[in-house]
């Protein structure tokens, strides 16, 4: 007879600010003193990456909620992903480009309330992201998803780093 084991979730909550900050400051403390400061940016591509689809909400060119991590759904055990609500004629110019572009490039899921002025949609990091490509989804499977991404994009910096390093790097 086989025992069947309790699926295992490898976080119950993803971490805040707080650790994501002693997170960066100790690879980037890291990255400067032992002068490979270069290789560590390309580990950083997730989350430059991140950064740079979040600054229209950064920067407030598009409103930012406090909290912008996924809501789960206790009825189904699922995130969704988080939403901010605006209107888009009270955007500045660089507002509206953001959003254009964003929802020309299908980064953002948009709905139009009844008004026609008033939109809806999904918050701007790399997390919701994940969901609007998947669709709801568990906080088990989310996690595997962007550490393959991570792992996709170290990589891709290993490539980088080594076998193409002479056409990146300086060598003295």
């Amino acid at each position: 007879m086989t025992e069947v084991l309790p699926e295992r979730y490898p976080s119950q909550v993803f971490v805040g600010d707080t650790f994501n900050y002693l997170s960066g400051m100790t690879f980037a403390v890291v990255g400067i003193l032992g002068h490979f400061s270069k290789t560590v940016l390309l580990f950083f591509i997730p989350q430059v990456l991140n950064f740079l689809y979040s600054v229209p909400q950064l920067f407030r060119f598009i409103p930012c909620p406090r909290h912008r991590m996924p809501k789960h759904d206790p009825a189904t055990d699922l995130l969704n992903f988080s939403r901010t609500q605006f209107r888009v004629d009270e955007l500045n110019m660089l507002g509206r480009f953001c959003y254009q572009v964003f929802r020309h490039l299908r980064l953002i899921r948009c709905e139009m309330d009844a008004d026609g002025k008033t939109v809806t949609c999904n918050n701007f990091t790399i997390i919701n992201f994940c969901i609007l490509l998947t669709g709801p989804i568990r906080e088990d499977r989310l996690n595997r998803l962007l550490v393959a991404f991570q792992l996709v994009c170290a990589v891709f910096a290993f490539t980088i780093r080594y076998p193409l390093a002479h056409y990146f790097y300086d060598t003295n």
